[in-house]
């Protein structure tokens, strides 16, 4: 029961990783808020956390969307303690086909969409000496060819996440990123354009156990980690959960 007692905010709770992080957290006591964008599924799945689970529909794109759930998250109990960026998208393609509205669509939700929970939520945080987990990437940390809007938007986070644990250090409020390679979700099975080169690609893969995508659980266990007091060392790190996809 690491999170007993502990208010926090997960964003994309509505599957993959952001979902098994909710679990995780309620199941080890926390009052929970799930955001996201498909309300629908952030409904259904704080009726499975139990009672202090809350859903909130949320664009993390959006700098209102964004103060108002973490003003609703104060309201209801009255501080914050942990948030979890996590709510992001992936976006395949050759740049000739990355359009401007494609570019700006990733930028907003992967990189912008940190900046304004963690911008909307700091004086909270601080306020309880909490700790955010942000969701970086593999792609973060290496170049992945074939997702430069993505790839971009993730050495971002791991820039921001970096930028904001200095300057938040001397406040006691964590500020940690988690760099995950390939992840059995729902977004990456996306249908692939046909100019994609996959062995390029592929080459950038890890090939631990034989190349098998990790779990959503694997890395949702990852994120609460540094969320909780067992990593209260830990600040301004981009942790790797990519089976050695960055380590050559």
């Amino acid at each position: 029961m690491r999170f007993e007692g502990k208010v926090a905010i997960v964003t994309g709770a509505a599957s993959g990783i952001g979902l098994a992080t909710a679990r995780k957290l309620a199941a080890e006591g926390a009052d929970l808020i799930l955001a996201d964008r498909d309300f629908a599924g952030v409904a259904k799945a704080s009726q499975g956390l139990g009672g202090s689970a809350v859903a909130i529909e949320l664009d993390v794109a959006s700098e209102e969307s964004c103060r108002q759930c973490i003003a609703r998250a104060v309201e209801m109990h009255g501080g914050l303690d942990i948030l979890c960026n996590i709510a992001g998208v992936l976006d395949f393609g050759s740049l000739r086909d990355l359009s401007a509205d494609r570019w700006n669509r990733v930028i907003g939700i992967n990189l912008t969409g940190v900046y304004n929970m963690c911008r909307a939520a700091m004086p909270d945080l601080v306020e309880r000496r909490g700790a955010v987990v942000n969701m970086a990437s593999a792609a973060g940390l290496v170049g992945v060819p074939f997702n430069a809007a993505y790839t971009a938007s993730k050495h971002g986070v791991v820039g921001l996440t970096r930028a904001l644990a200095l300057e938040f250090s001397k406040a006691g409020v964590r500020i940690n990123a988690v760099c995950p390679g390939g992840v059995e979700t729902p977004m990456l099975h996306q249908a692939m354009p046909d100019n994609v080169d996959m062995e390029m690609v592929m080459r950038s893969a890890s090939w631990l156990d034989g190349g098998a995508l990790a779990t959503s659980e694997e890395v949702a266990e990852v994120v609460t980690f540094l969320a909780s007091h067992q990593a209260r060392r830990m600040t301004g790190v981009a942790l790797s959960v990519d089976g050695g996809q960055t380590a050559g």
